[in-house]
């Protein structure tokens, strides 16, 4: 029977499918990581108090990283090269969502506009990471080897999407809620096609490395394709709206480490 949780235990059996899975969040965790480091560093200053929060946002993505790096560590293996086609966050950038990088490689203060285009960039993804690790909870919290990682990471991206809410409200309620609900929906719209295009380009690589048959790969396929069927007839309009959220100043302290994952 085919189901998220022998889909992704098959890819967690496999050397080759974990090493691949691994890498890829690797690097779109350490990308996120990045991009988080040089926005703190290039806030304006009348938005000073952010500084701490986006470092904070940061540093949990390197973090992330870190982490996925030492499951491959632990596990014997070596991270490999990340195709292209399934790298989420530059196919995000490319298709003009969110900061490029190219803004953030230059040394200017960004404007308060930038920093609601990076809000509300991190609210639409945020969702998507909280789900998909919300998901992973659900099946291997108690995993002896991934749990921890998982509960750990799951528990991170909940406190970025709490943090997204409520700086998102704090802008709208400084008169910035147009601004905000356009990008927000732009923002929207383009990431529901990219993790299509990801989910399809991922499953494919997957496919070849496990050997799936042609019926489970269309299977599959078209699986993805009605989950982008729902999320572009109205799937999408969970991604923003925006509600205080109940863990509030999310982000307020300092990264909880991993030394265990470092």
């Amino acid at each position: 029977m085919l189901s998220a949780g022998s889909l992704f235990q098959e890819i967690l059996d496999n050397d080759a499918s974990f090493a691949l899975f691994c890498s890829i969040a690797a690097s779109g965790e350490s990308q996120g990581g990045w991009e988080n480091a040089r926005i703190a560093a290039l806030v304006p200053r009348t938005q000073s108090a952010l500084v701490p929060r986006i470092t904070r946002h940061g540093a949990d993505e390197d973090k992330h990283g870190r982490i996925f790096n030492a499951l491959m560590r632990k596990r014997g293996v070596e991270p490999v090269p990340v195709p292209p086609e399934t790298d989420y966050t530059m196919l995000l950038e490319r298709n003009g969502i969110g900061l490029a990088h190219a803004r953030l490689e230059r040394d200017e203060p960004l404007t308060v506009p930038d920093i609601v285009t990076y809000l509300a960039h991190s609210r639409v993804t945020e969702q998507r990471a909280s789900e998909q690790m919300a998901l992973l909870r659900r099946l291997f919290a108690d995993h002896p080897v991934i749990g921890r990682a998982v509960r750990m990471i799951s528990d991170d991206e909940d406190n970025h999407l709490a943090y997204c809410h409520e700086e998102l409200l704090r802008f709208a309620a400084a008169g910035h809620g147009r601004t905000i609900q356009r990008a927000l929906r732009a923002c929207a719209l383009a990431e529901i096609r990219v993790y299509r295009d990801v989910s399809l380009a991922v499953m494919a690589h997957m496919g070849r490395i496990l050997g799936w048959s042609r019926a489970r790969s269309a299977a599959l396929a078209a699986g993805i394709h009605a989950v982008y069927a729902y999320e572009r007839l109205g799937g999408w309009r969970r991604m923003v709206t925006l509600r205080m959220p109940e863990r509030r100043d999310a982000l307020g302290g300092p990264a909880d480490p991993a030394p265990e994952f470092s």
